[in-house]
């Protein structure tokens, strides 16, 4: 007797567990509550990540920083530079855990093996450029870890949307198919064809509220493509500072190609330059149909500079 009165006394003051974020219907569990229910589930199981360390002393773990985008801003580069920096282990290719239905079912153990090998010491990162402007995908990041580093680096939108058509244009053209100019997506029915994903790529406050809705905006770090390109170190010591790295990257790891027309990276007296698709020409454009797009961002950039107390030299 006086052991069922104790477990009823202790049934009463157990403490009911508070979600992480207030949640927006509490008579019925919501899908996404449902797949991060699983997930933490999966990820319970901590013999699961005993077998991901090796005798070296690394192991795979989930990322602590990662680049969110945007497509076709830089990312590639962003990363490669940063890979310099020997406190730094980045996953080689795109994850897509977060916005691909068929990784993310897959649990935070199939993400971790995703990973690559990293010192206890050393910050794990991957970039993944479709996530800014996936609508599902700042509160996944969020479950995950509520303190993640984000990296976010943005280009002037209107290059951004001729470098999104060019990489779909040549991808095209190696496989030997036809592509339509770039005029017949810009272009329907006489107006801007404001419904081009390309277009709603670049529509950078839209996906940004986004993410401030869960992350505050000193846990985003946006580095200025444009600049990146031109003189690349500045903008990779304001990265090395935002994820508190010691300051170990230098004007010397980079040297301007004149071949191919942007900067390549020497480490250790090792030199290597991005892939040869990338700082492909862009399409010839005519110069109104070129303002048009120009002057149709003008106002949604404002809006951008107004969200994150910034202003970048865009057109």
């Amino acid at each position: 007797m006086a052991a069922f009165l104790l477990g009823a006394v202790l049934l009463i003051v157990q403490p009911q567990i508070v979600p992480s974020r207030p949640a927006v219907n509490s008579n019925a569990e919501t899908s996404s509550q449902s797949v991060q229910r699983e997930l933490l589930k999966k990820t319970s199981q901590k013999n699961d990540l005993k077998e991901n360390i090796h005798s070296n002393g690394t192991c795979q773990q989930l990322p602590q920083t990662i680049i969110i985008g945007v497509r076709k801003g830089g990312t590639r580069a962003l990363l490669e530079m940063l890979s310099l920096h020997p406190d730094i282990a980045a996953a080689e290719s795109e994850v897509h855990f977060f916005d691909w239905e068929d990784h993310y079912r897959n649990g935070l153990q199939w993400y971790i093996n995703q990973m690559p090998f990293s010192y206890p010491h050393q910050i794990t990162v991957e970039k993944t450029p479709a996530y800014f402007t996936s609508p599902k995908v700042p509160e996944r990041v969020y479950n995950m870890n509520q303190s993640m580093r984000l990296l976010l680096i943005l280009r002037d939108p209107s290059e951004r949307v001729l470098s999104d058509y060019t990489q779909v244009f040549y991808n095209h053209m190696q496989k030997h198919k036809p592509y339509p100019s770039i005029e017949q997506f810009l272009i329907k029915n006489g107006e801007l064809n404001v419904d081009y994903k390309a277009i709603n790529r670049s529509l950078y406050y839209i996906h940004m509220q986004n993410w401030l809705k869960y992350f505050p905006l000193d846990h985003i770090h946006i580095v200025d493509g444009d600049k990146l390109i031109k003189d690349p170190f500045p903008e990779i010591e304001k990265v090395e500072r935002f994820l508190k790295l010691s300051p170990q990257i230098n004007a010397s790891n980079f040297y301007f190609n004149k071949t191919k027309g942007f900067y390549c990276l020497r480490d250790s007296g090792r030199e290597r330059c991005l892939h040869e698709s990338k700082g492909r020409a862009h399409p010839q454009v005519d110069t109104r149909l070129l303002e048009k797009l120009q002057e149709y961002f003008h106002e949604p950039n404002k809006k951008f500079f107004e969200l994150v107390g910034r202003t970048f030299d865009w057109h």
